[in-house]
C-alpha cells in the first residue's frame, strides 16, 4: 500500500450456541427461530491511516424442520422434513424478522444442488417460504420500493463440475455484484488521529471512531452443512468488499495480502468445520491456495472417511456433551452467565409460578387403527371415526393424534425398509376429513404438525391453526423391536412437544402378535419405553402427560366359542376378566402406572373384510381386544372411548378424547415480574459484585438470607461462620438436668440406631460424696476408690495374688495404660504384667541396680521396672523382691508355665499380635499392628 505500513487483517466467526450440536444432530430450525450452525463472521481490517473497515457475513442451516439420517453409505443418509409448510412458515418468519432487525435487508444465497434429490426437495421448500414471508414483500423505503428479503440459487456442484473446477466458484460474483456493492461496508476513524508512530503505542490506544460508512444489509449463505462449500464462496464475498473499500481509496494490494486474507478463511472453516462434523474443512486447499493440488483432493477424500467414523461413532457422545455444557440435558438447570442476584430472581419466579400463569384446558383426540395393508380405504370416509357423534367440544379438538399400524403389506421387503408414499396419502385424507367438516375460519383449520413412520407404523400430529404458537420443540423418534431390534415390522413411532409449559407425548407400537406371546409384549413394551429416545437424552417417561395408542396384540385368554358365546350375551365384563392386557398389567409386567377407561365395546380383532362377523377362515382367530389406547399423567382427564364402524379392515378403529391441564405462561407478566424482583433485590444487596476489590470473599449469593428455621444458625460463608464466634469456636451449652446425671457412656454414638438407652444417666457417687469407678470384670464389678494424688485407683477388695492372676488371664491388646500407675489397667480392661527383664551384664547391672535403689530410696523413682536379679512385688504393704528361685516358681504361678533352665530371668511367651515396647516407644518385630503406642513394658532409666 502506498504508506509502506504495516496493517492488520483480522477474521472473527461467532458460533451461536442456541441451537449447538453437531453435524447429524442438529439441523434445521427450533420453534424460536433459531438454526444449527449458525455463525456470523467478520473481516476486520485496519488501515495504517486509522481506519477501521469491517465486513460481516453470516451462515446457517436451511431454517426449516429437518432432519437427516445418518449412515455408512453417502445414499443412506436421507433427508427428511418433519414438518408441514403451514407448521414451519412461523419458526421461518420468526428467524428472518430477527435477522432484519439486526442486519437489516437480507441476501440469501443457497447453494444446494437442484439435481439431488433430497437437496432440491430442501431448497423447493426453502423457495416456498420465502415467498409467503412478509419480508419479501415490496415496501416502500424513503420512496424506493424494494424487498427486505431477496433469494439467489447458486447450484455450486453444476457449476464447478466442468474443466474449471472450483475456480468456476468466482462466477457467483456476477450474481451478487449489484446487492454487494449496495450493501456497502462498515468504516470508522480513530478520534484522536494519533500519527503514524502512535499505532505502537500503548498508551495512545485509541477508544473509540467516528463512524464513516454504514453496512446496509447482509448475506445468509448456506449448503447441506454449511461448511465447506459456504466456506469457499464466504471467502470470495469477504474478498469483494475489502476489493470495494481499497477503490475507493484508490488503493491497491499485493499478492501477498490476498494468500493472507486466503489462509485465514482456510483456518476459518477448519475450525468451524472440527465443531460441526469432526474434521476440517473440505476443499480448503483450494481455499488456502487457489488450486485444488493432488495433495489436497487426497486430504479431501481421507477427511470424509474421518467424518464418517467421527459422525456414526462418536457424534452422539460429543452431542450429549454440548448439550450438558448449555445445560439442556433433561432435569439439568440451563446455564446462565449472570451474576447472583439473576440466579435469585430464577429462584423467585419459580416460587412465584402462579402470577404470571394461568390455567388452561386443551382438547385431545387420539385415535388408533390396524388398516391390514388396504390402501383402499384411502378413498373411504373416515367421518364415523375423526368425527364421531361426541360433544361438539371434544368433536373439534385442538390436538390430533392419528396413528396406524399395516399402513403397507408386511412382505418381507417392506419390513426392511420405509416408503413414506402410503403414509403421505393418508395424511391427506385425514387432514382433508378434518377441515372439511371443521368450522369454516382459518384459526380453525388444522394442519400437520408432524408425522413419522417405521414400515407399518405411522403417527400423525394435527393441530388446530390457532394454538399453534403454543408449540415448541417438536421432535419424533423411532424404535424396532422386530427380529430382536433388526426389522421395523413391530416397533413404536413417537412424537413429543411443549405445549404451554406442559409435555406431552403420544406413542403408537405394534407388539408382537401370537396368543402365547404375551412375555414377548412385556418385553416389546420395556423395549420401547427404555430404549427409544428424543434429543438430549429424553426418554418417554420424562413427560408430563403420555399416551400410548396402537395394536398392542394382547389378546383374550379363553376358548374360541366361550369368547364368542359371552361377545353374544354381551358380558364384557367376564372377556375383560380374562384379557391378557388386563391381567399382565394388574400383575406389574408390562405398563407400569398406566390406565385404561372401562371397555363398553365389542372386541376389535378379529373381522371378515366388510362385515361385522368375526373371523370364520380355518384359523378362526379369538375375538380380542387388539386396539388399545392407555394414558399416564394426573394432568389426563378421559371422556369418551369406542369404536367406529369401518369395515374395510380386518380391525375396528378405536378412538378416545381427553382433556388435557396445561399452565399457559404469560411472557410479558414474567418479564415485568422479573424486573420487578431484580430491582428489589439490587436495593437489597447494593452494589456489591462478584468483581470487587475483595475477590477473595464471595458472600454476594447469601446477602440478605435469613435462618430457614427458627433454631438454625443463618447460612455461612467464607467470611461467616456460624461456628465461630469473633474468631473463636463455638461452646456446646449442652447441661446436665441435674447436677447428679451424667452423660450416658452405653448409648450408641450414631444417632439414627435405635435404642432405649437414655441420653442422660445418675451416677453412682461414694459415700464420702466422691464419684465411685467401675471396672467391669468378666463375672462382676468392682470398686475402685480414687486416690488423693490423682493417680489411677487401686482395687480396694483384692489381694496381691488375685491381682497377679487377674492380669494374666487377660488379652495383652489393651492399649491405655497409665505410667503412673503400679498395675496398669483401662477403665474397662487392665494390661498384662510386665515381663521381667533378662540379666544384663554385672558391671551394667550393678550400675543400674545402685541407681534405681538410690532413686528409690529417695521415693522419686516413677518406673516399676525391679532391679537386677529379683521380680519386685507390689501391694498395698511393704514393698519386697524375689530372688531368682523364687521369681521362676511366682511365674510358673501366674503364667501356668514350666520356667526354663538358665541363668537369666524367664521371658513369657509372647502370642501373635502381643504388642511389646521398647523403652523409645517402638514395636517390637512379633507385634502384627504397626502403631506407635507408648511404651506397656515398665522403663528403664537411661544414662
Amino acid at each position: 500500500m502506498r504508506t509502506n505500513l504495516p496493517s492488520t487483517l483480522t477474521l472473527i466467526s461467532r458460533l451461536s450456541c442456541r441451537r449447538a450440536g453437531t453435524r447429524f444432530n442438529s439441523r434445521g430450525i427450533d420453534d424460536d427461530g433459531n438454526v444449527a450452525n449458525f455463525v456470523e463472521t467478520e473481516t476486520i481490517f485496519y488501515h495504517p491511516s486509522s481506519l477501521c473497515f469491517s465486513y460481516a457475513q453470516i451462515r446457517g442451516s436451511i431454517p426449516i424442520f429437518w432432519e437427516q439420517a445418518t449412515g455408512l453409505l453417502p445414499g443412506q443418509q436421507k433427508i427428511q422434513i418433519t414438518r408441514s409448510p403451514e407448521a414451519t412458515q412461523p419458526a421461518f418468519d420468526k428467524h428472518f424478522e430477527s435477522l432484519e432487525a439486526d442486519y437489516g435487508t437480507i441476501h440469501i444465497l443457497n447453494l444446494l444442488s437442484e439435481s439431488k434429490p433430497g437437496e432440491a426437495e430442501l431448497t423447493a421448500r426453502y423457495n416456498f417460504h420465502v415467498l409467503h414471508s412478509p419480508l419479501s414483500q415490496i415496501v416502500d423505503v424513503g420512496g424506493i420500493s424494494e424487498n427486505r428479503l431477496i433469494e439467489s440459487q447458486f447450484d455450486f456442484h453444476a457449476e464447478t463440475r466442468g474443466p474449471g473446477g472450483y475456480e468456476a466458484a468466482s462466477m457467483v460474483r456476477r450474481l451478487i455484484q449489484d446487492r454487494a456493492n449496495g450493501f456497502a461496508y462498515f468504516l470508522c476513524e480513530s478520534m484522536n488521529s494519533p500519527a503514524q508512530s502512535s499505532l505502537y503505542d500503548e498508551k495512545t490506544a485509541q477508544v473509540g471512531g467516528a463512524v464513516i460508512l454504514q453496512q446496509e444489509g447482509i448475506f445468509r449463505t448456506n449448503c447441506l452443512d454449511c461448511l465447506d462449500r459456504t466456506n469457499l464462496i464466504q471467502t470470495i464475498i469477504s474478498q469483494m468488499a475489502l476489493e470495494q473499500f481499497l477503490q475507493h481509496r484508490n488503493e491497491h494490494s499485493t499478492s501477498d495480502f490476498w494468500t493472507r486474507h486466503s489462509s485465514l478463511w482456510a483456518d476459518n472453516g477448519d475450525a468451524l468445520s472440527k465443531i460441526y462434523a469432526g474434521t476440517g474443512a473440505l476443499k480448503s486447499s483450494f481455499t488456502r491456495h487457489g488450486k485444488m493440488s493432488l495433495a489436497g483432493a487426497i486430504a479431501d477424500a481421507r477427511k470424509s472417511a474421518t467424518r464418517m467414523y467421527i459422525n456414526n461413532f462418536a457424534d452422539k457422545g460429543r452431542q450429549n456433551t454440548i448439550d450438558m455444557l448449555l445445560g439442556r440435558l433433561m432435569d439439568q438447570s440451563p446455564v446462565l452467565l449472570y451474576d447472583p442476584i439473576t440466579d435469585y430472581v430464577s429462584g423467585e419466579l419459580k416460587r412465584r409460578f402462579n402470577e404470571y400463569s394461568t390455567p388452561d384446558t386443551v382438547q385431545i383426540w387420539v385415535g388408533t387403527f390396524n388398516l391390514n395393508g388396504r390402501g383402499s380405504g384411502v378413498k373411504e370416509d373416515l367421518a364415523a371415526w375423526l368425527r364421531p357423534d361426541i360433544d361438539r367440544l371434544q368433536q373439534y379438538p385442538g390436538i390430533v393424534a392419528v396413528g396406524f399400524q399395516e399402513i403397507v403389506e408386511l412382505s418381507p421387503q417392506q419390513i426392511m425398509s420405509t416408503d413414506p408414499v402410503r403414509r403421505q396419502a393418508w395424511e391427506t385424507a385425514v387432514r382433508r376429513t378434518l377441515n372439511d367438516s371443521a368450522p369454516k375460519h382459518p384459526s380453525e383449520e388444522y394442519i400437520l404438525l408432524r408425522s413419522g413412520q417405521l414400515v407399518g407404523a405411522a403417527l400423525m400430529i394435527f393441530v388446530k391453526a390457532s394454538i399453534l404458537h403454543n408449540i415448541k420443540n417438536v421432535e419424533g423418534s423411532v424404535k424396532k423391536t422386530g427380529m430382536s431390534g433388526m426389522a421395523g415390522n413391530k416397533g413404536a413411532v413417537a412424537i413429543r412437544m411443549d405445549y404451554a409449559n406442559t409435555r406431552i407425548c403420544f406413542v403408537t407400537a405394534h407388539l408382537a402378535a401370537g396368543f402365547a406371546n404375551y412375555e414377548e409384549r412385556n418385553r416389546d413394551y420395556r423395549t420401547i419405553s427404555n430404549g427409544l429416545r428424543f434429543q438430549r437424552n429424553r426418554s418417554i417417561e420424562d413427560h408430563d402427560a403420555i399416551i400410548w395408542l396402537g395394536d398392542f396384540n394382547y389378546r383374550i385368554g379363553l376358548s374360541d366359542d366361550k369368547a364368542r358365546q359371552l361377545i353374544k350375551a354381551g358380558d364384557l365384563d367376564t372377556l375383560y376378566q380374562n384379557d391378557q392386557l388386563n391381567l399382565q398389567m394388574v400383575a406389574g409386567h408390562t405398563f407400569p402406572f398406566y390406565s385404561e377407561s372401562r371397555i363398553t365395546f365389542m372386541p376389535t380383532y378379529k373381522y371378515n373384510n366388510g362385515t361385522d362377523e368375526y373371523d370364520t377362515s380355518e384359523k378362526a382367530r379369538i375375538p380380542a381386544w387388539c386396539d388399545r389406547i392407555l394414558r399416564k399423567g394426573e394432568i389426563l382427564k378421559q371422556i369418551n372411548y369406542a369404536t367406529a364402524p369401518l369395515r374395510f379392515s380386518d380391525h375396528r378403529p378405536v378412538y378416545a378424547t381427553f382433556q388435557c391441564a396445561v399452565s399457559a405462561v404469560d411472557e410479558v407478566r414474567k418479564e415485568s415480574l422479573g424486573r420487578e424482583i431484580y430491582a428489589k433485590r439490587r436495593l437489597e444487596v447494593g452494589d456489591t459484585t462478584a468483581n470487587a476489590r475483595n475477590d477473595d470473599f464471595d458472600d454476594e449469593d447469601i446477602i440478605g438470607y435469613d435462618s430457614i428455621a427458627p433454631e438454625l444458625p443463618p447460612a455461612s460463608s467464607d467470611r461467616r461462620k456460624w461456628w465461630l464466634d469473633n474468631g473463636l469456636p463455638a461452646r456446646s451449652n449442652v447441661r446436665a438436668p441435674d447436677e447428679i446425671s451424667v452423660l450416658n457412656v452405653d448409648r450408641p454414638h450414631n444417632p439414627f440406631i435405635p435404642t432405649i438407652e437414655p441420653d442422660w444417666k445418675a451416677s453412682k457417687t461414694t459415700f464420702g460424696g466422691s464419684h465411685a469407678l467401675f471396672r467391669l470384670n468378666d463375672r462382676n464389678s468392682q470398686r475402685l476408690s480414687p486416690t488423693s494424688d490423682g493417680n489411677q485407683p487401686l482395687p480396694l477388695d483384692i489381694n496381691q495374688e488375685s491381682l497377679r492372676k487377674d492380669l494374666s488371664l487377660r488379652e495383652p491388646s489393651s492399649r491405655n495404660s497409665s505410667r503412673s500407675s503400679v498395675a496398669s489397667m483401662s477403665s474397662n480392661v487392665a494390661s498384662k504384667a510386665a515381663p521381667p527383664i533378662p540379666k544384663k551384664p554385672a558391671l551394667l547391672s550393678n550400675r543400674q541396680h545402685g541407681q534405681e535403689s538410690r532413686i528409690s530410696e529417695q521415693g522419686k523413682s516413677t518406673s516399676s521396672r525391679p532391679p537386677s536379679g529379683g521380680l519386685r512385688v507390689f501391694d498395698n504393704g511393704p514393698k519386697t523382691s524375689l530372688s531368682p528361685a523364687q521369681q521362676r516358681i511366682k511365674q510358673q504361678e501366674i503364667y501356668g508355665q514350666q520356667a526354663p533352665e538358665f541363668n537369666g530371668p524367664p521371658l513369657p511367651p509372647r502370642s501373635t499380635g502381643a504388642i511389646v515396647s521398647n523403652p523409645n516407644g517402638l514395636l517390637d518385630d512379633d507385634n502384627e499392628d504397626a502403631s506407635a503406642i507408648p511404651s506397656l513394658q515398665p522403663m528403664r532409666r537411661q544414662q
